[in-house]
């Protein structure tokens, strides 16, 4: 069992590598946000990603069979909602809903 010194030490330097590893993002981020590199792509990202999201999502959808009507119906519902609410809440519990509902039911094997 090792000595009292030695475990007040090792937790101080655990203690110490946990906050600098937790403290060293914001740290560094901080030079960045004037960066206009990095305000441009905050404002572009979200529609990329989302973009990204998708097309790996549809992909490999089969569109000659009739169950590739469920993704896309919840996704042309998660679309709609969007644009009619400006809601990300309700747009993707929207779509969900709409999903859940037609693989459940009308799709289900």
């Amino acid at each position: 069992m090792p000595d009292t010194t030695y475990a007040i030490a090792a937790i101080g330097v655990a203690a110490a590598v946990t906050w600098a590893l937790r403290a060293l993002p914001f740290a560094a981020l901080a030079p960045l946000r004037a960066s206009g590199t990095v305000q441009y792509l905050s404002t572009r990202m979200p529609a990329g990603v989302m973009i990204i999201l998708v097309a790996y999502c549809l992909h490999d959808l089969p569109l000659t069979e009739a169950r590739a009507a469920t993704p896309l119906a919840a996704l042309g519902t998660t679309v709609g909602l969007h644009l009619w609410r400006r809601n990300a809440l309700l747009s993707i519990l929207g779509g969900t809903a709409v999903h859940v509902i037609l693989a459940s039911t009308l799709f289900a094997h």
